[in-house]
């Protein structure tokens, strides 16, 4: 049985009832973490996050040479409720306000086409294009806007604790849209009112912000267009990591204690037959088959006690009455927990996508760049065998995303210079190796796709000396991912949302088998991307009030 239905039986693990100044553990200072961590302790809890790395941010960290500054990680600010509310919680707001983009993005195809894509005028640009196109975009927004106020009511600060979190009023009054795009992929709903390519492909890649492709992706992210085309791109002063750094402070200013260099081993609980045994051990020596006769009983083992860890000083104990994991799943659960303590068992992940990887490429460039915009889209003209190089035969794509802050935030480039940022899709494989962005030789494969990138990026924004003007370079491959973040299979993003991976499908963020263990972040509920990390965040903080409805905190409970 899926872990989400099993939540939702009874004699599933019960989970203590925290009380103000209850020491609780967050394992990882990523965005998730910290949040996770800012939330917890302004609730009356006393938290402690323990992080491997020697600095905060995870994914969204970054990476600074010679004068340079990228972003090394997430880099559209999307769904500006989402911050806004986490911040409002937190008794702050952004400052100053992240600022809109114009154009939102640039579009350029492998044959030279340029097309800017600006908030608010959209079906103008459809229009242009495709005859008709301008007035079938206003009922695809119009249908888009509706389902993403669905789903930001009904199914993302959500706990989906029983089954009636998914039959609410609202999404009974839709339940004829919401099945039509939920039985159909985004590529055929998108295909079924436009003809042109490049609309196809604007309205269609915000799949892979999903961790996924069109042909992947239920109808239902349709939703991703009122973000951009609806709402808008907005950049966040200081760049993700200005964001990441003002939610760090808001954790310390909670009262949070944040410990760098911290490698947890092990999760302790009482009340389990593994529960003073190494988990890390437990996970190496047992077999498939143990996990899986393990989880043939789905009833708790026990409760969570803290956490073993350890640093530059040894191997150390850290009692706590709550976990919350807010690392990689897949390193939790196979890593960290002995195989009868699992919610999500081997073979449950034998099942599950992965979801995209990604190389990047941050480059320091001499000169101005004029030929790309903040956020540029380079698009092949037939992408399906991108997808399929990608997702099918362990390669990478042609359709890359190109970031140029330097064209709002003056402060990531020395003056004179473009700061570029580049994400080209590849397999979830770290076989392909490292870059050299965190002190490793780059691999060959990591080395020549980066030539290759550059070379492409020339040729079709018509930058014919691009490769001579660059001033810096470094690069990051998926075996960068796994090993700094234990990255399932070298990710980058999270598991893919396709349907299977989708809402409560998705998982669970409170653990079935040990009492007292949560989970936050891209690799659980409710997905990938910033602003669903601080959802996670605060769906653990429902979870341990006791708060079960469909609807954001209106204020932070005092436990």
């Amino acid at each position: 049985m899926h872990p989400a239905l099993r939540s939702w039986l009874p004699g599933t693990a019960k989970h203590p009832q925290l009380r103000a100044g209850d020491p609780v553990v967050v394992i990882g200072a990523g965005i998730a973490g910290l949040a996770t961590a800012a939330l917890l302790s302004r609730a009356g809890l006393r938290v402690t996050v323990l992080e491997r790395l020697d600095t905060v941010g995870g994914r969204a960290g970054t990476v600074t040479a010679d004068g340079f500054r990228w972003d090394a990680g997430p880099s559209w600010y999307l769904m500006p409720e989402a911050f806004d509310h986490f911040f409002e919680l937190c008794g702050t707001h952004p400052s100053p306000e992240p600022q809109t983009l114009d154009p939102a993005y640039r579009v350029i195809s492998s044959s030279g086409e340029r097309v800017d894509v600006r908030t608010g005028s959209a079906p103008e640009l459809f229009e242009s294009r495709e005859a008709g196109a301008g007035a079938r975009l206003r009922e695809y927004l119009d249908r888009s806007s509706l389902t993403y106020r669905v789903a930001l009511s009904n199914y993302l600060y959500t706990t989906f604790s029983s089954p009636r979190s998914l039959a609410s009023k609202e999404t009974l009054r839709h339940a004829g849209l919401l099945a039509q795009l939920l039985t159909r992929t985004l590529d055929t709903h998108v295909a079924r009112d436009f003809q042109d390519p490049l609309l196809r492909q604007i309205l269609s890649y915000p799949a892979v912000f999903l961790s996924s492709h069109p042909a992947a992706t239920p109808a239902l992210y349709s939703l991703m267009s009122h973000t951009d085309l609806v709402e808008g791109v907005r950049y966040p002063h200081g760049g993700f990591w200005g964001l990441t750094q003002h939610i760090y402070e808001l954790a310390l200013a909670a009262g949070a204690h944040i410990r760098l260099g911290c490698e947890v081993s092990g999760i302790v609980s009482q009340g389990s037959t593994s529960s003073h045994a190494s988990a890390a051990s437990h996970a190496s020596a047992a077999s498939h088959t143990s996990a899986a006769s393990h989880a043939s009983t789905h009833g708790p083992v026990g409760t969570v006690t803290g956490v073993r860890y350890t640093n530059t000083d040894g191997e150390h104990t850290l009692p706590a009455k709550a976990v919350v994991a807010a690392g990689d799943l897949y390193h939790t659960e196979t890593q960290l927990l002995a195989p009868e303590q699992r919610t999500f068992p081997e073979h449950f992940f034998d099942k599950r996508e992965p979801g995209v990887s990604a190389v990047l490429l941050m480059l320091g460039v001499r000169g101005e760049l004029p030929e790309l915009a903040h956020h540029t889209l380079l698009f092949s003209e037939d992408w399906t065998p991108d997808f399929a190089a990608v997702f099918r035969h362990g390669g990478a794509s042609r359709s890359i995303y190109i970031s140029k802050p330097s064209a709002t935030d003056p402060t990531v480039a020395p003056a004179g210079h473009e700061n570029l940022f580049v994400l080209i899709p590849v397999a979830p494989d770290p076989t392909l190796g490292h870059g050299d962005a965190y002190g490793h030789t780059p691999s060959p494969a990591i080395t020549q796709l980066a030539d290759a990138t550059i070379t492409q990026i020339a040729t079709w924004a018509n930058i014919p000396d691009l490769a001579q003007r660059i001033v810096v370079r470094r690069t990051v491959g998926p075996a960068d991912f796994a090993g700094r973040y234990h990255a399932w299979k070298g990710g980058a993003i999270g598991p893919s949302h396709t349907l299977a991976q989708s809402a409560f499908l998705r998982g669970t963020q409170a653990s079935t088998r040990l009492g007292g263990l949560y989970y936050a972040g891209a690799t659980t509920l409710p997905g990938v991307g910033v602003p669903l990390c601080l959802i996670s965040a605060e769906n653990v903080l429902k979870h341990i009030a006791g708060i079960h409805d469909t609807a954001p905190l209106s204020t932070i409970p005092r436990l």
